[in-house]
């Protein structure tokens, strides 16, 4: 049975608003991210987000782990990483004994790209975040690490 957290609310209805509070933070950041990426770079957060993928691998991806790593559909990334090798950002790179298969890769003006990218994303969420001081930035890692650990746990 849940804790009540006040005379009258379950703690069930807590965490409920806790979730709505969350999601409501969640999207007010990316909303702003989405604006901002469109307004300095003519760019959107998918292509951001496949493009910091690629970058933490340099030596490449499949299309189905960016897929599983952003946790979209390939059909999704397809779409981005033409486009970014349409512009010379990526190339795709055949797999040595895999005739099907290829890397993508972000070329190095691509990289180039994306550490600008990277630089001002940074600083957006900097400027976002800060009226939480370090204690409370801290903290609240930590209790949302404890919280993604126990989710991970109730999978499956």
């Amino acid at each position: 049975m849940d804790k009540p957290t006040s005379d009258t609310e379950p703690l069930s209805k807590t965490r409920l608003r806790l979730w709505l509070k969350l999601l409501k933070a969640s999207s007010r950041i990316e909303d702003e991210l989405r604006r901002k990426l469109r307004e300095d770079f003519s760019s959107t957060l998918p292509r951001f987000d496949v493009m910091s993928a690629l970058y933490r691998y340099p030596d490449g991806l499949k299309m189905s782990a960016i897929s599983e790593l952003l946790r979209v559909s390939n059909g999704n990334i397809t779409g981005i990483v033409d486009r970014l090798a349409q512009e010379g950002l990526a190339e795709r790179v055949a797999v040595p004994g895999d005739r099907r298969a290829s890397l993508v890769q972000l070329t190095d003006a691509g990289r180039t790209a994306f550490a600008e990218h990277a630089a001002a994303h940074e600083k957006w969420i900097d400027n976002l975040l800060s009226d939480l001081t370090e204690d409370d930035t801290l903290g609240m890692i930590k209790r949302l690490d404890t919280l993604t650990d126990s989710l991970e746990g109730k999978r499956g």
